[in-house]
């Protein structure tokens, strides 16, 4: 393992759940789903790693409030995973810059956990595991965090850690589409908009067998079809937070805007066209959510 570069850096996008349907739980307590995904890139954390061979542990900084830098972050729990596997890697030092809003269902944390592992790979040449073993380390690390070493669109299933990338015209069909991002000052808990689903199952739960053949619908024509847009998580993440359909529903009546929610929540987005009237669409969400909401273009 040659040391002679010391210094790693990559970008660490956010991402948007297309599509989300939620299948059912499974004997590990996750959920199935099957979801379309698209990175971010333009809306990025930045991370940084600086190789320490002298240290005797990893560490992390960020000076975003309210991000551990200990133990329990994404980060360190992504080197501690790939270090378990190439042993001779040397400790390291990340820096964070976080752009990305927690608790919003845009997958920032899973997102820089996958950063670190593809650094530790760069940095570890010929060392490095094979693509299926980093596979397997993202998906120890978290559901999303898979998706994020793909670096394209791709579909997700089981609890998210089954990725397949999608043909270039499918790629092209998103890559055509314009969307805003918008969030409120206030975070969703993954962990209880899932216990709000599990709790009232099967209600909000779609069949496997629907969902495949949504997105295969799409899939067959994707520039002529339009994307299969649904999320399942929003209909019990609404019943606490009525500021997300409250919004939803002026969206559609003034700008005749689609919008969903991404992930788990709590930020949302919407396809957005030259004809949208965007500075009222911001002026309108800005007026709703307050002067703290996140927008994103």
């Amino acid at each position: 393992m040659s040391l002679e570069k010391k210094v790693f850096e990559s970008l660490a996008p956010a991402k948007i759940n297309l599509m989300l349907a939620v299948t059912g739980t499974r004997a590990d307590g996750f959920h199935n789903l099957v979801s379309l995904v698209t990175p971010v890139p333009a809306l990025h954390d930045v991370l940084t790693m600086t190789l320490r061979p002298e240290a005797d542990e990893d560490s992390l900084s960020c000076e975003m409030p309210g991000v551990p830098c200990n133990a329990s972050n994404l980060v360190l729990r992504a080197a501690a995973a790939f270090r378990a596997r190439v042993p001779a890697f040397p400790h390291a030092h990340f820096d964070l810059q976080k752009n990305i809003p927690h608790g919003a269902g845009l997958g920032g944390g899973s997102s820089d956990a996958a950063t670190a592992i593809l650094l530790m790979a760069e940095a570890a040449g010929n060392a490095t595991p094979d693509r299926e073993t980093l596979r397997e380390i993202a998906a120890e690390i978290g559901s999303d965090c898979p998706l994020f070493l793909e670096g394209t669109p791709v579909v997700m299933r089981g609890r998210g850690e089954l990725t397949e990338k999608l043909s270039p015209e499918e790629n092209e069909a998103i890559s055509a589409k314009k969307f805003l991002i918008f969030k409120p000052a206030f975070g969703v808990s993954t962990a209880e908009a899932y216990g709000a689903m599990k709790r009232e199952a099967p209600r909000y739960y779609t069949d496997e067998k629907t969902a495949e053949e949504k997105l295969s619908a799409w899939r067959k024509a994707p520039a002529k079809t339009p994307l299969p847009l649904f999320n399942d998580m929003e209909a019990p993440v609404f019943k606490k937070h009525l500021a997300l359909p409250a919004l939803f529903k002026i969206l559609r009546e003034r700008f005749e805007l689609d919008p969903h929610m991404s992930g788990s929540g709590s930020a949302c987005f919407a396809e957005i066209s030259p004809k949208t009237d965007l500075p009222a669409v911001i002026a309108l969400i800005r007026e709703c959510w307050g002067e703290t909401a996140v927008i994103h273009v």
